[in-house]
């Protein structure tokens, strides 16, 4: 038993998502807790696979990029059919994927937020919630409940705190299934990956030498019931005649291509973020990447919210910016899900789009897509800069040479005067902008769009997009400070 406690936020769910969004709040300054049902860190086989390009964008903004890159493997992985989309020539510092399983990521992230600290209280999981005009009480699986200001479900696809707030999840039944497993064999599995009458199926021993993973589509769609070594057996079975004497599984797990999406992300004081807020089938490798996004576009949000620096309807802004994002995954999901039916009349398709994906203008947009780097919110007319993520560029200040990116690693928000010294007076957000007079010298190219004209100042917004796009004057500028970071 704990007995009450109050945090400003308590976040449902320690995976990927609920890290990265309790590292963002801890950035700020924000009292925060996470909720783990699990009794550790540890993450019971290797689960999901990797990053796209805007992602380690979004962990090098921290500073933590490197402590991934170094235990994963880098890679041209966007893809659309059979096609392999090359986007080494987009303008970013990471023009490529990130191959790295989940439990790597989970370590990693771990680690991370116990320097700024973050607490974590493992072996209980939040069973539901009341909330009220000033709070909300979080109901334990054990122990007195808790106490915060605002509770976000970063609980997975099956989300309780979903549920619990009455937030409708529609979208598409599950037409197919597939087991995913890590299992001990006795017999040397095939390398590679297989297609054939029911769909995708691949075996790949992992670097202990000792485990193999095991993905197999079933014949038909499987139960909602987790499933057990033996389903797992008979759909080896029939694709290879040999189940390859699979024994011992650490893991193993259906998924399907049920894509649903949360009508709102938000019911008064819960909000969603992650697998509670989108599921879709895995192809195309989005959703990590898309919760860690998730994360990093609500945690400054909210974080102001609690302090009081920003009115609440900040927090509108969250689903106005990442629901349209997540639609479009899904859409692109489903269409990879489709263009990997082993049917004679999808191939004539999937040959078509293969044909198309090679092209370049086709190739620069569906990777920009994939890798998230075309995120573009609706921040209204003007510079094409405007709602976009911030070119990673190399400056000149008085301390010396200096990333963006650099700048962005304590998640505050940057006003980067590119002209005139002395030009913008900020005192009264001085304590949530940083003022930054630097030269930059080279191209303004932004992927998908190429190359755009060079501004004299941007207002860069702490998840890295631009909020307001200097031409000379300082016009607008004052609205947009007080629209995303309160009145002065």
């Amino acid at each position: 038993m704990w007995g009450v406690a109050k945090y400003a936020v308590v976040i449902a769910g320690g995976g990927p998502t609920g890290m990265m969004l309790a590292a963002e709040l801890a950035l700020a300054k924000v009292d925060v807790a996470i909720i783990e049902q699990r009794q550790s860190n540890l993450l019971v086989g290797s689960r999901a696979g990797g990053f796209h390009s805007r992602t380690i964008e979004v962990l090098d903004q921290r500073g933590v990029a490197d402590r991934f890159l170094a235990e994963g493997q880098v890679a041209q992985a966007a893809m659309i059919g059979s096609t392999v989309l090359d986007m080494s020539d987009f303008p970013t510092r990471h023009p490529y994927s990130l191959g790295i399983w989940q439990n790597k990521i989970e370590r990693i992230m771990a680690a991370w937020i116990a320097e700024l600290p973050v607490r974590i209280h493992y072996g209980t999981e939040v069973k539901g919630f009341a909330q009220d005009r000033t709070g909300v009480d979080v109901k334990l699986s054990e122990g007195e409940p808790l106490r915060a200001q605002y509770l976000v479900g970063c609980d997975g696809g099956r989300s309780i705190i979903r549920k619990a707030a009455g937030i409708e999840f529609p979208g598409w039944d599950a037409t197919r299934s597939n087991l995913i497993a890590e299992v001990e064999v006795t017999e040397e599995p095939p390398r590679g990956i297989r297609h054939d009458a029911t769909g995708i199926h691949g075996l790949q021993r992992l670097e202990d030498g000792r485990m193999v993973r095991v993905v197999v589509t079933e014949q038909q769609l499987g139960p909602s019931s987790e499933p057990t070594l033996r389903d797992l057996s008979e759909a080896l079975i029939t694709v290879y005649g040999t189940d390859f004497g699979a024994h011992s599984p650490t893991w193993i797990s259906r998924f399907t291509d049920m894509t649903r999406q949360a009508a709102s992300y938000r019911s008064g004081r819960a909000l969603l973020a992650g697998d509670s807020a989108h599921v879709h089938y895995p192809a195309g490798g989005q959703g990590l990447s898309l919760g860690v996004q998730d994360a990093v576009n609500l945690g400054w949000k909210l974080a102001q919210v609690v302090k009081g620096t920003s009115p609440e309807r900040l927090l509108d802004t969250y689903q106005a910016e990442r629901h349209p994002v997540a639609a479009r995954a899904l859409q692109h999901t489903m269409a990879q899900g489709v263009l990997q039916r082993p049917d004679e009349r999808i191939k004539a398709l999937v040959d078509l789009v293969s044909e198309l994906a090679i092209m370049d203008e086709p190739r620069k947009r569906l990777a920009g897509i994939i890798s998230g780097l075309d995120i573009h919110y609706d921040l209204g007319e003007g510079h094409p800069l405007l709602g976009r993520r911030m070119p990673d560029l190399d400056l000149v200040t008085s301390d010396g040479p200096l990333r963006v990116f650099t700048l962005l690693h304590g998640a505050r928000a940057v006003l980067l005067n590119l002209g005139e010294l002395g030009g913008f007076e900020i005192t009264p957000w001085a304590d949530r902008v940083q003022l930054i007079d630097a030269e930059y010298v080279g191209p303004w190219e932004l992927p998908v769009l190429g190359a755009v004209t060079a501004p004299t100042a941007v207002l860069v917004r702490p998840d890295g997009y631009v909020a307001w796009v200097g031409d000379g004057t300082d016009a607008g500028l004052r609205d947009a400070l007080t629209t995303w970071f309160g009145r002065p």
